[in-house]
């Protein structure tokens, strides 16, 4: 896992395979009940980096990518978003949706 330390690694961060960021913000319910499952989701997903962006840290990044409500989850594959979700979800959920095409 990695925490976004600057505003210009993102679009480097997320050239992988398959790379799920997590918007969210340290004043979030919602962003500290999901942050545990997503601090494992590297060790049970092969292939999958994990990238944490502090929305308040990094509202410029925030912006670009149109985040408006947190948490925000967004795939990308090799550059490209391919997905994305906002809001709560079990870990079942979230296995499902980072897993599945």
């Amino acid at each position: 896992m990695v925490e976004l330390k600057n505003k210009f690694e993102l679009d480097e961060l997320i050239k992988d395979e398959k790379v799920l960021v997590d918007f969210h913000a340290d004043w979030c319910g919602p962003c500290k009940a999901i942050d545990p499952i997503i601090d494992t989701l590297e060790n049970e997903v092969e292939g999958l980096k994990v990238v944490k962006v502090d929305t308040d840290r990094f509202m410029s990044v925030a912006r670009d990518y149109h985040i408006i409500t947190v948490p925000n989850l967004k795939i990308f594959s090799r550059g490209k978003l391919v997905k994305e979700k906002t809001g709560v979800m079990t870990k079942d959920e979230l296995i499902k949706f980072v897993t599945e095409d």
